[in-house]
């Protein structure tokens, strides 16, 4: 498996695979919010412009897309977490439903089960962030 883990001076991060559809509908969404909130327009427009783009035909199982079920490691804790990547609307963080928007959300979209990325929280501080299971939507 290839490094998938970001540097602190933030030149190199982790490859990561967007949805064709998705990626136009994250665009969209940026751009939106762009005005209220361009920090994190900035941030997913960022990710958007490095991503590899397929058609979801091609996009294998254990790459985190929308509606996704994702377990993943936060190193500086060590808190074991499984959650959903929604749209904003159907954000529930009670029901582990978490947000593109949200500083995890856009640090989890198109990375691989295995892969890790250093990304910062809503206080700004980096967490390390690994990935260790995808369930594709619909999947268990």
């Amino acid at each position: 498996m290839e490094s998938t883990e970001i540097v602190a001076d933030g030149n190199s991060r982790p490859a990561i695979t967007l949805i064709d559809s998705e990626c136009d509908a994250l665009y969209a969404l940026a751009l939106a919010i762009q005005p209220k909130w361009p920090g994190r327009a900035a941030l997913l427009l960022t990710e958007l412009d490095r991503a590899e783009i397929l058609p979801a035909s091609a996009m294998p199982d254990d790459v985190v897309t929308m509606n996704s079920r994702v377990e993943f490691i936060d190193d500086n804790n060590g808190a074991l977490r499984t959650v959903k990547l929604v749209w904003p609307q159907d954000a529930d963080i009670e029901a582990g439903r978490v947000s593109i928007l949200s500083p995890v959300g856009t640090g989890l979209i198109g990375m691989r089960a295995g892969g890790s990325i250093l990304w910062p929280d809503r206080g700004q501080h980096d967490r390390l962030l690994r990935i260790v299971r995808v369930a594709p939507p619909g999947g268990a």
